[in-house]
């Protein structure tokens, strides 16, 4: 740990002093403390004793919010500067969140990918009307405003938005959502609550309560007599769930996809999902991210052979 400890703040160090556009020879916090676009970022990498070695051998990526950054990120959270850098575990889980093995310059992102940081925790990277924008953990978006700022040990990207990593589970993210609240009520009858809210990953094709409605229709049945059907419900939902991480963007289209009940589906090029029985269900909304996993919400519930 002491050691990776290390290896982070060199990365974070040295990527700084390259931002400033100051020579490697400086301090990593002097240097920092001296542009005025990343003084607070200096003052939290001193405040969570990870701004000792400037000279880990990376290569590294770091993603560096500005201090007009760490304002926004101050109202939102509702907490004074002095509050935030008194807080050591969060400041090194949020720093180390915005630092990837590997040097990655701009050209070289992968869009719609999923991108794993030091932290352990994951976001995405994508372009929106000509910006880079990232979606961090708790799908909030951040720009990159510049780029490819070259360091000994890798490269740093500066962003305007203090990036977080999840704080919610495939569960409770299900749990906040008025429209999953009928897929809420099956997770917990099939018990698959506690399933769902392990590290996973998983990727989950989350029906709406619209979608539960149809399929109450379709079936002839009442939600009571769904709900109390426990061997039905483990079936279907966990039709519903992939092992691992399936961005949008690595969706494996017109092929055959396992899911964790044991049966296959695909997805086309439109997004429409074909299940066993022939049916098909559009995903209407795609990456939305979690501690363990991603959502894909759809319109339709899947279901496997009867």
């Amino acid at each position: 740990m002491i050691r990776r400890l290390k290896q982070w703040t060199a990365a974070l160090g040295v990527a700084f002093l390259a931002a400033c556009g100051s020579s490697v020879g400086d301090n990593v916090v002097e240097t920092a403390g001296a542009n005025p676009n990343l003084t607070v970022l200096a003052e939290a990498v001193a405040a969570a004793d990870l701004g000792g070695a400037l000279s880990g051998p990376g290569p590294f990526t770091v993603f560096a919010p500005t201090d007009a950054a760490f304002t926004a990120l101050l109202t939102e959270l509702g907490i004074t500067k002095a509050q935030l850098l008194a807080d050591k575990p969060l400041l090194t889980q949020v720093l180390t969140y915005h630092v990837v093995a590997g040097e990655v310059k701009k050209a070289d992102i992968a869009l719609g990918k999923g991108v794993t940081t030091l932290q352990g925790g994951f976001f995405k990277i994508d372009t929106a009307a000509g910006d880079v924008v990232i979606t961090d953990g708790r799908n909030r978006t951040a720009k990159i405003t510049t780029t490819d700022v070259l360091a000994t040990n890798g490269v740093v990207h500066l962003v305007d938005k203090v990036l977080l990593p999840a704080d919610k589970t495939i569960v409770q993210t299900a749990q906040s959502i008025a429209d999953f609240s009928i897929l809420v009520e099956a997770v917990v009858a099939a018990d698959l609550a506690a399933t769902l809210s392990q590290p996973g990953p998983f990727t989950v094709f989350a029906p709406t309560n619209a979608a539960f409605a149809a399929l109450l229709t379709e079936l002839g049945l009442t939600k009571e007599q769904l709900l109390a059907d426990k061997p039905l419900l483990v079936k279907v939902l966990t039709y519903h769930v992939l092992s691992g991480v399936v961005l949008k963007a690595d969706v494996p289209l017109g092929k055959a996809v396992t899911t964790l009940q044991g049966e296959t589906l695909t997805v086309d090029a439109t997004l429409a999902i074909t299940d066993q029985r022939g049916r098909k269900a559009a995903i209407t909304a795609t990456d939305v991210l979690n501690s363990n996993g991603v959502i894909h919400v759809i319109d339709k519930v899947i279901l496997p052979k009867p």
